[in-house]
């Protein structure tokens, strides 16, 4: 993969004041077509999640390949559905949010295109105290806990749904056919474990986490199989999902899976940069103004302290891009204020000069800026609203 030079950005923005962020739209296309190509023929639902912008969004579910939107919450959901983005929205994490629960039972357009998790019969229990006993009739998924439990004494994966074995799945599906006000429409599982753990990072773990990775999708295939087939002896699925972009190529192989989830995929986030089974091109993109020269070496930045979510470490801390080879200070870090960076490219940096960064996390960015300038051809082609920019924060 070849980096671009900062000069294109550069230009493009010359017109624009940073803090700004763009998005590079050959990069953001060419991770769409290899995500369906790893894909190989399994339709993949896109995850707003790792987008957080309506333009990307339609544009990503405009391509052949993608089908279906995967939403994080309700209420986003519930906005999409009125939007018309997609006409199958399936809400990745339960529900307990009840205005957005009643809103869902009294609006026949969002029942018929949105299908909300559960992963216990307390789900459905709430959803009836929202909505009353006698609502309309809401579609639900189940979600199949997708983590490694090696000899049952060790959790690997995320910690999310109790339903682990293909007995309580069906179990599950039985309860949901017999309550009236639901409608079981499919069954998700996904593996935290393989799609969003690097296995390409240089330290010495790496060949641990590809043979856990390995026995843990194996034994994930044969357990997801039998859920599935437990599950349709009690009602009819109308889609089994799993993957995320990290682990496509393998979950699509699975004869049990009828579509693959991605969203990240698309970005290119740095978590991703440490991967064996692919590799996006870095395509969102954040630019800060150089404000301080304190020394030589080193070039201060505006704001930059746009920290990603999960466990605290250094993999969480944004990543300087453009120029090359600069580094964050270990004793600053990236802060609210101010951003520190240091290498032989700072010595060329001047005040008011850009220095551009890449976020931990694909959709995270977006919460930080209201909007994002699509640069295509060495131009920016237009300028588009985030989730923010449209006035929308679903937590």
């Amino acid at each position: 993969m070849t980096t671009p030079n900062a000069a294109v950005y550069d230009l493009a923005t010359k017109d624009l004041d940073p803090p700004l962020a763009v998005v590079d739209l050959a990069a953001f296309d060419a991770n769409a077509d290899d995500l369906v190509r790893r894909a190989n023929g399994t339709p993949i639902r896109l995850v707003s999640k790792s987008v957080r912008c309506r333009y990307l969004i339609e544009r990503g579910l405009a391509k052949p390949g993608f089908a279906g939107l995967m939403c994080y919450s309700l209420p986003e959901a519930l906005w999409h559905a009125e939007l018309g983005t997609s006409e199958d929205i399936l809400v990745a994490y339960p529900s307990v949010d009840h205005d957005a629960l009643r809103r869902l039972a009294t609006d026949e357009h969002a029942r018929a295109n949105i299908t909300i998790m559960i992963d216990s019969v307390e789900h459905l229990d709430l959803i009836d105290a929202a909505a009353g006993h006698e609502h309309a009739r809401i579609r639900v998924c189940i979600e199949l806990d997708a983590s490694w439990r090696p000899l049952g004494l060790v959790h690997v994966g995320t910690r999310r749904s109790p339903v682990f074995t293909p007995r309580q799945a069906a179990e599950l599906a039985r309860n949901v056919v017999a309550r009236g006000g639901f409608r079981l429409a499919g069954l998700m599982a996904y593996e935290g474990q393989i799609a969003g753990f690097p296995d390409s990072t240089g330290a010495r773990t790496d060949r641990v986490v590809r043979w856990m990775q390995r026995r843990s999708a194996g034994e994930l295939a044969r357990r997801r199989g039998e859920a599935v087939k437990a599950v349709r002896e009690v009602a009819e699925l109308e889609f089994v999902n799993g993957g995320g972009s990290g682990s496509i190529d393998m979950t699509s192989a699975e004869d049990a899976v009828t579509e693959v989830a991605a969203g990240s995929g698309l970005i290119g986030s740095t978590l991703f940069d440490g991967y064996t089974r692919f590799h996006p091109r870095p395509a969102a993109l954040f630019a800060l103004p150089v404000v301080h020269k304190p020394t030589r070496g080193i070039a201060t930045l505006f704001s930059g302290g746009y920290i990603a979510s999960g466990p605290a470490s250094a993999s969480r801390l944004p990543s300087p891009y453009l120029p090359a080879g600069l580094k964050l200070l270990p004793i600053e870090g990236a802060g609210e204020v101010q951003t520190p960076v240091r290498g032989k490219a700072a010595r060329d940096l001047r005040l008011g000069d850009r220095v551009w960064l890449r976020h931990a996390k694909a959709g995270e960015l977006a919460e930080r800026f209201t909007h994002y300038h699509i640069v295509a051809d060495g131009r920016v082609e237009r300028t588009v609203p985030t989730y923010r920019g449209d006035g929308q924060s679903f937590g």
